[in-house]
């Protein structure tokens, strides 16, 4: 696959994509990289979706740990693999398990997760294959990590979909990762 929209030399930076390179690399992610790379194209978007994906990461209402879980499981839905290069390894180290991980690149449910765990597997899952969330999926995340935490839950997905659907368009190739490729 040909990388549509590989990095830009810096020479060739417009001031307005300069300021939105500086603002992702002087924040928590320290560097420019994977989606980022075509957003450049659209320094205004790229802003505003840098701080969208800030929060959502960095600071959801359903912590880091299962914000990681809900990148994966939205990753593997759009076969996204710069995604699954990133946020795989990140996972682990937020204390998901690798044989949720392995499950989950795998296309199969997870044998053992924690209930908060599950009830995120769950809600992905239906939101991602069926668009929609049934009640009783909802009622659970909802018991679980209330208004606030669904309602960012369901901002993961919508993010990282968005992520997905501009790397899988721009066919932007993935990072080296410790993270195996997700097989087709």
């Amino acid at each position: 696959m040909n990388d549509r929209l590989p990095p830009i030399p810096q020479a060739a930076w417009t001031d307005a994509q300069r300021q939105a390179a500086r603002d992702i690399v002087n924040g928590p992610r320290g560097a420019l990289y994977g989606p980022f790379v075509p957003l450049l194209r659209s320094p205004e978007l790229m802003g505003h979706a840098q701080r969208l994906g800030e929060y959502l990461r960095y600071r959801s209402a359903i912590g880091t740990r299962l914000s990681e879980l809900a990148i994966l499981v939205t990753a593997r839905e759009w076969d996204q693999q710069v995604e699954w290069a990133i946020h795989a390894p990140v996972a682990l180290q937020a204390g998901i398990a690798a044989e949720v991980v392995e499950a989950i690149a795998q296309r199969r449910r997870p044998p053992a997760m924690a209930p908060d765990e599950e009830a995120v597997y769950a809600f992905c899952i239906e939101l991602q294959r069926h668009k929609r969330v049934s009640d009783s999926t909802y009622d659970k995340a909802l018991a679980l990590f209330g208004e606030p935490g669904v309602v960012d839950l369901m901002g993961v997905n919508g993010y990282y979909t968005f992520l997905a659907m501009l790397m899988n368009g721009a066919q932007t190739a993935a990072p080296a990762s410790s993270a195996e490729p997700l097989p087709d």
